[in-house]
């Protein structure tokens, strides 16, 4: 016998409808605590080379030896690129000798907000006054740079808590900013990554028995082997050499079924170097 559902209250969908908010917000508000976490680590680890290179000649070769490091012991990081290492020296340069990061309008923003404060505003109270409206106004990142763009500041000739009202919803252009930013879900161990990371530990401890798959005259090169390619930084998930036929092979792992656009092919010959 089918047994019926119960009437539904009149108010019900109401209801539904703040705890859904009631839901949405405390996500919010969680993912931008751990924004905050990690933007105080940037600064941190930025305000740490500061240091040592004060102390001693640290140059860009150490830079980048840190970034190979740290993305060896955190390797579901992807935060930790050559270039981000000197963006975050850069935020600890830009931001010295104030309060603490977290008590700045930075400190409020996602790293991606502050990438753009470092690239685009040069003086340090400008860089303040658009990091303060893109607080107080919700600012995505395509709007705050377009606000510093188009001068706003010169504009407005005003504090950017006299500016005019936002428009319905825009306040939240910033939680959601916050809420897709893939360094946030990576400085978690969160993302579909952390489940290709799982993978790709267990290939790893099993290397012999994966290159024997493969076939024979495989040779492992490394694991998260680092490309620059006229200065972006790549991560290939494992590399391989396979001997008999000079040549490379990048394998790309990725975590649930097959999708077409996974496929790819690219081939480079390879000059045996010197000895």
């Amino acid at each position: 016998m089918t047994q019926l559902e119960p009437d539904i209250p009149g108010d019900y969908a109401d209801a539904l409808t703040t705890l859904k908010d009631l839901v949405r917000e405390a996500q919010y508000r969680a993912q931008r605590v751990v924004n905050t976490a990690m933007i105080e680590l940037y600064w941190n680890i930025g305000h740490t080379i500061l240091q040592r290179q004060h102390e001693q000649p640290w140059g860009s070769k150490v830079l980048e030896r840190i970034a190979r490091d740290l993305r060896a012991e955190f390797p579901h990081m992807k935060g930790f690129s050559r270039t981000n290492m000197y963006n975050m020296r850069a935020f600890a340069a830009a931001w010295s000798g104030e309060e603490p990061i977290v008590q700045t309008p930075s400190g409020q923003l996602s790293w991606s907000h502050n990438v753009a404060l470092l690239n685009k505003v040069d003086d340090h109270e400008l860089r303040r006054w658009y990091a303060s409206g893109a607080v107080q106004h919700g600012w995505s990142v395509a709007v705050l740079e377009h606000q510093i763009r188009t001068s706003l500041h010169t504009r407005t000739g005003a504090a950017p808590n006299n500016l005019e009202a936002r428009l319905p919803g825009e306040g939240t252009d910033l939680a959601r900013e916050v809420a897709k930013d893939p360094l946030v879900l990576d400085f978690l161990g969160l993302t579909e990554d952390a489940h290709e990371h799982a993978l790709e530990e267990a290939m790893t401890l099993r290397l012999s028995q994966t290159l024997a798959e493969f076939g024979a005259g495989f040779a492992f090169v490394g694991r998260q082997y680092h490309l620059d390619v006229d200065g972006d930084d790549f991560f290939v998930d494992l590399l391989l050499y396979h001997v008999p036929s000079d040549r490379y092979v990048v394998v790309e792992l990725k975590a649930g079924k097959f999708k077409p656009e996974h496929l790819g092919y690219a081939e480079q010959d390879v000059m045996p170097s010197a000895a």
